[in-house]
């Protein structure tokens, strides 16, 4: 198996417009509400390589910055991740119109994400 992007990255934020609004002063990062075509409140952001999200501040605690590696088949990657001694955390789990994740931790307990893109 070939070498796998990150593809996105996760952010909690406690006020999602003020975070949003905070990166982009820092960085120039632009950003997109999209609350209305979500189950959950979220954020998207843009960087010129790689996109990523603003959490609400719930599941993910301040400090939890999630990596999301790209996953052809996310149940074959947990399995692997668990006999290499690293643990599920959150199981294989759609995100309607958009794919699946999974959260993950390694041997040492840091926390990244697998995503496979609906259609993929």
């Amino acid at each position: 198996m070939g070498k796998r992007a990150i593809i996105h990255l996760e952010i909690p934020a406690e006020d999602r417009d003020a975070t949003a609004r905070f990166y982009r002063e820092v960085f120039g990062w632009s950003f997109t509400h999209v609350d209305e075509s979500m189950s959950y409140p979220y954020t998207l952001f843009m960087t010129d390589n790689i996109g990523g999200g603003y959490a609400q501040v719930g599941e993910l605690q301040p400090g939890d910055v999630i990596v999301y590696v790209e996953s052809a088949d996310i149940e074959a990657d947990l399995r692997k991740i668990e006999e290499l001694g690293g643990k599920t955390v959150v199981p294989r789990t759609e995100i309607t119109d958009v794919g699946w994740f999974a959260i993950f931790s390694d041997p040492t307990g840091n926390k990244l994400a697998l995503f496979r893109e609906e259609g993929k």
